[in-house]
């Protein structure tokens, strides 16, 4: 089956692993951060690909732009948070390594989207 719309594109994609990649890295914090940080970074990682594909469909280009600025900022939200995971140890080295490079991937690709965009 053909791929379209922005389901595409390599960005999407990016996107999806980086969620897939939360997902995992949060299953293992502890029971009391379930509606903690748990629940927040897993909303942001999915708040990334909403407004991504809500923002796609929009004709204008103002409109556009300002949900793909709110998939920029989930992202930049979800890198707070893996932070203070960081400093909690509830991350090892290596999961924040390998989440810093998904996560920069995306940003990116999304960055780069953006600026394809005509003003």
């Amino acid at each position: 089956m053909e791929e379209k719309g922005f389901k595409k594109l390599i960005v999407w994609k990016r996107m999806q692993e980086l969620i897939l990649l939360v997902y995992k890295i949060t299953e293992g914090f502890p029971k009391s951060e379930m509606f903690g940080l748990q629940g927040q970074m897993r909303r942001a990682a999915v708040s990334i690909v909403s407004n991504f594909a809500e923002g796609y469909l929009k004709r204008s280009t103002k409109e556009k732009q300002q949900f793909l600025e709110r998939s920029q900022t989930s992202l930049q939200e979800l890198m707070a948070q893996i932070e203070v995971c960081l400093m909690l140890r509830y991350v090892s080295s290596e999961q924040y390594e390998m989440f810093e490079e998904k996560r920069g991937e995306v940003g990116y690709l999304l960055y780069r989207y953006m600026a394809s965009i005509p003003v």
